[in-house]
């Protein structure tokens, strides 16, 4: 197997889509690409709002699946982790370095579990959510099995309608079910309103909040009254952190595509009722895609389709231009409708994917550029751990 460490033994356009040193107009197409300026100012800027507010800020890991975007995030952002989603994410971080990390989810299966309980071994600390009393013997059995400690998050619903529980009453009994536990330890509250985080209008999203934050008060008081600490209650989005942060009850943020911005996050309206991709946060994640056809005078094939992306939230956007739209895909083909002709075959265009996290899970590489000039190649690490 290749070390992806050294590029010098990899060939372009057969292993990977560019190398350093390189101009962006000479990276192999469909080829994923971060603009480093934006994303650097996109992580940057969380980080400090994150520390103004008083907030620990866990990077969602499931979002880019990337160590080095992660260990950006915590040179940059100040970012005190990861969340991963799957147990396989996870082992690849813990691999890499990330020395704090959650996985935001319930682990089950036998084997998953044992997998789980051997991961502090490689030096992280490793929390898990747990929304089922009888998956606290299951947890406590790996970990003594390992000689490991396992830190819980309690998860509660509050308004994504998947896992986690609904009353305080539940908090309590599976907190209380987790202390005396071997080789487990009561860390918290998982909080975490995805239902929501799309919803185009501000208020929208802040009622629906308002309502989350009020079942999870009730659930931290709860645990207060039984004299059980509750260290992190973690939490909140892309489309939420302002509220999580100045609610008084959450501590950690776990926001994940600001630091990306695809076209679904986008078009959701701040306060002001205006766009969050034109001010708050900047489009630093593209597919670089190139015109491979214009047979049609009306319209140009691109080389992204279905297999460069996921389309679940929605066609890509043309990065920065108004007079071509992608209008369709099939698994090989875009289609660029060009009224006025302004494209030719070897043109290359950025997309900005409708949603960031599954385009990214179809590629083996970011390539980074600064000023027009490739400057690093990172593997999407974790890419295709799903179980």
């Amino acid at each position: 197997m290749k070390d992806m460490t050294n590029l010098d033994q990899f060939d372009v356009g057969f292993d990977i889509p560019a190398k350093p040193g390189m101009a962006e107009a000479d990276i192999q197409t469909p080829a994923l690409v971060l603009d480093l300026d934006a994303l650097e100012r996109n992580i940057r800027k969380m980080g400090d709002y994150a520390k103004a507010h008083g907030m620990r800020h866990r990077v969602h890991g499931k979002m880019h699946k990337s160590v080095d975007v992660a260990k950006l995030q915590e040179r940059l952002g100040g970012a005190v982790g990861v969340c991963c989603q799957k147990v396989s994410e996870a082992e690849v971080f813990a691999r890499g370095g990330i020395r704090d990390i959650l996985v935001s989810n319930q682990v089950r299966d036998p084997a998953k579990l044992d997998r789980l309980a051997r991961m502090p071994g490689l030096g992280a600390r490793v929390i898990v959510c747990v929304d089922d009393i009888d998956n606290v013997a299951e947890l406590s059995a790996a970990a003594t099995r390992h000689g490991t400690m396992l830190e819980c998050l309690v998860e509660i619903d509050c308004g994504a309608g998947r896992c986690g529980v609904t009353t305080a009453a539940e908090v309590v009994a599976i907190a209380g079910a987790i202390g005396p536990a071997g080789g487990l330890k009561f860390t918290g509250i998982q909080a975490y309103q995805g239902a929501m985080q799309h919803l185009d209008r501000y208020d929208d999203r802040k009622a629906k909040l308002d309502i989350a934050i009020a079942q999870v008060k009730e659930a931290v008081d709860a645990l207060k009254a039984e004299g059980i600490g509750c260290d992190l209650v973690s939490g909140g989005g892309t489309g939420s952190y302002y509220f999580e942060s100045n609610s008084g009850v959450y501590n950690e943020l776990q926001c994940g595509s600001y630091a990306f911005m695809d076209a679904d996050y986008g078009r959701i309206l701040d306060k002001d009722g205006n766009r969050i991709d034109r001010g708050e946060w900047e489009n630093a994640f593209f597919i670089l895609t190139q015109v491979m056809s214009h047979a049609k005078a009306d319209k140009a094939i691109v080389d992204a389709g279905l297999k460069a992306q996921s389309v679940d939230s929605g066609l890509p956007v043309i990065f920065g231009r108004a007079d071509v739209e992608y209008v369709k895909c099939s698994d090989e083909h875009g289609v660029v409708a060009d009224p006025g002709g302004a494209l030719k075959v070897g043109d290359k265009l950025r997309l900005v994917p409708g949603h960031c996290d599954p385009t990214a899970n179809v590629h083996d590489w970011y390539v980074g550029v600064r000023n027009g000039v490739v400057e690093c190649v990172w593997p999407v690490s974790a890419r295709g751990r799903a179980y």
